[in-house]
């Protein structure tokens, strides 16, 4: 980059918010180390103050073509494909302002950068919450967990984060602010950029404001863990499904995540219900019935043991903490998710864990191990062959350069190629991140 652009970028920020790479924290610099293929670092590190400085940085970054990564605080800016380039990372970690809560209408605009452990905090005193509850939950920012899809268990009563998004607005590759949705539930206009933009991990641009609909905090809370052998443990989440019941939280996890948490032996069904308190004691006890004649052992959680219980399961599932680990996400029509949790069992019985939504098939999966590469192709094409997918999140290099992490099939690439094109046209944003 030379001094000319360099001092074009000082006239737009101050020095805290433009960090040469040499002077980047070791934090961010891991991260990039795990991101960034052969080791092609960027420029600098630059948090824009405000929307507006963000804007005009994109648009000197456009006129210039360098490439671009956007992330908040790039807790998940290792997730995916390895960047083949990287001239700056532009981290939206300042631009954390509430811009609209409408209390009484259930719904808040936020700048993307702010942290949803912040928004939470912003939300409850008026006994409202968004329903998410992603990886890396104390840092993790608003616009950080929309680009990676990152939902969680919720998942099962609330849908998915693009199920909760009203309105957005991103910057374009030039530099201009593109807006869909609105602020109102029923808003029709415009094109669904809000799904589109949803889980595209920085590639179409840079989302800059959020709007959500909330949620009333529940008055009660309640968690039912049942374990026992697969057959039985297939049955109860079947027999869930097909009932009238409404679970908020509602997952399959393998014997390993049963043995690792002290929950007992076998396969295991975590399910949660909060309501008001009269309801979640009765589905509690419709559960309780079920499991019986199934013979399944039934283990019931409330208060701070509960929440303790679901912060357990993300963290030995979700959190990568040794360069051996392997994180990742998978899909398969819900019929047949015991096949997949029979077949991680059988293949890594020691070393991997995963939990599945009853609802969606829509899970995450851990191994914490060397594995051969014959383990994530036999675990990939048992999802492929049901309808469903395998993407590796986070892994060492050597692994993502081997195993290709999306694992995109049929027709679905020619069209992605083609929206990447119509957004990003000199591929600035996030170059092969996905293609």
């Amino acid at each position: 980059m030379t001094s000319a652009i360099a001092s074009q970028l000082e006239s737009l920020l101050d020095s805290p918010d433009l960090i040469p790479w040499e002077n980047v924290d070791i934090a961010w610099k891991d991260r990039l180390q795990r991101t960034v293929a052969n080791l092609s670092f960027p420029h600098y590190l630059i948090i824009p103050p405000n929307i507006e400085t963000l804007t005009d940085i994109v648009t000197l970054a456009g006129k210039h073509k360098w490439s671009m990564v956007p992330c908040g605080n790039g807790s998940k800016l290792h997730w995916g494909g390895l960047l083949s380039d990287a001239n700056v990372i532009i981290s939206t970690q300042k631009l954390n302002q509430v811009i609209d809560y409408a209390v009484n209408d259930l719904t808040i605009t936020v700048e993307a950068g702010i942290k949803l452990k912040e928004l939470q905090a912003i939300l409850e005193p008026h006994h409202q919450f968004l329903p998410i509850d992603p990886a890396y939950p104390e840092d993790a920012t608003i616009g950080g967990i929309m680009a990676t899809a990152d939902t969680g268990s919720w998942r099962q009563r609330y849908g998915g984060i693009r199920d909760l998004v009203l309105g957005l607005s991103f910057v374009r590759w030039d530099g201009k602010i593109a807006k869909a949705g609105g602020k109102v539930v029923k808003n029709v206009a415009g094109y669904d950029l809000m799904k589109l933009l949803t889980g595209s991990y920085g590639t179409l641009g840079i989302i800059s404001t959020v709007t959500f609909r909330l949620y009333p905090i529940p008055q009660a809370s309640g968690t039912l863990v049942m374990t026992g052998a697969a057959e039985d443990i297939n049955t109860m989440a079947k027999t869930l499904l097909q009932s009238g019941l409404q679970p908020t939280a509602a997952e399959m996890v393998s014997p390993s995540v049963v043995k690792s948490l002290e929950l007992g032996e076998d396969m295991g069904v975590i399910v949660r219900f909060q309501s008001i308190p009269e309801s979640v004691d009765e589905q509690t006890k419709q559960v309780q019935a079920i499991a019986e004649k199934l013979n399944l052992k039934t283990d019931f959680y409330e208060d701070k043991i509960e929440q303790n219980l679901w912060k357990r399961l993300q963290e030995l599932i979700r959190v990568f903490n040794t360069n051996s680990v392997i994180t990742g996400k998978i899909g398969i029509i819900p019929n047949k998710m015991i096949n997949w949790v029979n077949k991680l069992n059988e293949l890594t019985p020691e070393n991997g864990w995963a939990m599945i939504n009853l609802n969606t098939g829509i899970g995450q999966f851990k191994l914490d191990l060397e594995p051969s590469l014959g383990i994530l192709k036999q675990l990939r094409s048992l999802s492929q062959e049901n309808r469903g997918f395998l993407t590796i999140l986070e892994a060492n290099q050597t692994i993502k350069k081997q195993f290709e992490p999306w694992g995109y099939y049929g027709s679905a690439l020619p069209l992605m190629k083609q929206i990447k094109t119509k957004f990003d046209p000199h591929t600035l944003f996030s170059p092969s991140r996905f293609i």
